[in-house]
């Protein structure tokens, strides 16, 4: 192969790399802003929020582009093939991480400054917080091709499983004991999911991870512990 070939190439993979990067970075802003926006109850953030998704869908749609042409072009394989199809993959997950964030988004333009069950916000930043610390984590695995660092982020999801069902039970109390605090609750409730979803594509990141540097899919269950639809409401058989 022609040495100008070889280095185009290459610059077409780092191309991908790049705005693969650049998504990673985006999601993390969407995610970060959404929680922001709700703990401050910022319907002007949380707009921007809304806005902002767009760019990062359109990203994702020239990451898919992009990683076609290079599959139809240069026919890729082994290591190379896998850069390519985990280039996809990722840019999917993060796609549905900024949906999510601009799902929280909308729910605060639905609550308003109407929201009567702020203690249990508390539970919903911690949530956050870990959220955006595995998302973090994943994405410079990702970077850095380390798949240990990879891996302790999967062996984590159960961390978020658990607090979002801790939260789920919180929220269900205080729906029982103030029924004006019903319709904030739900909200809540649909935001503390969304989070919860957002760790599991920040789990299939790090089973992405795994696959482009050791070529081999993840075959074990992932640990789960959203026990959530276990849970019945007090008085329920």
């Amino acid at each position: 192969m022609a040495e100008h070939i070889v280095s185009s190439y290459e610059n077409e993979l780092r191309g991908l790399a790049a705005k693969i990067a650049e998504m990673g970075g985006m999601a993390e802003g969407l995610v970060a802003d959404a929680v922001q926006a709700l703990t401050r109850m910022d319907t002007a953030l949380a707009q921007k929020v809304i806005l902002t998704d767009t760019r990062l869908d359109r990203l994702q749609r020239e990451v898919e582009q992009n990683a076609i042409l290079v599959i139809a072009r240069r026919q890729p394989m082994a290591v190379d093939l896998r850069e390519v199809v985990g280039a996809l993959r990722v840019s999917s997950d993060l796609e549905r991480v900024g949906d999510l964030a601009k799902n929280i988004a909308k729910r605060v333009m639905a609550i308003g400054p109407n929201l009567n069950a702020k203690t249990a916000l508390i539970g919903v930043e911690h949530l956050s917080e870990i959220a955006l610390e595995q998302l973090k984590a994943v994405l410079d695995a990702y970077t850095a091709r380390d798949d240990a660092s990879a891996l302790k982020v999967r062996d984590r999801d159960d961390e978020i499983d658990a607090l979002y069902t801790s939260l789920f039970r919180e929220l269900l109390t205080y729906m029982m004991e103030d029924p004006r605090s019903i319709s904030s609750c739900a909200h809540l409730l649909f935001v503390a999911k969304n989070i919860e979803r957002i760790g599991d594509h920040t789990t299939n990141i790090a089973e992405t991870v795994h696959y482009v540097v050791t070529g081999e899919q993840m075959t074990d269950e992932r640990p789960k512990s959203d026990a959530s639809s276990l849970l019945k409401v007090a008085g329920q058989e």
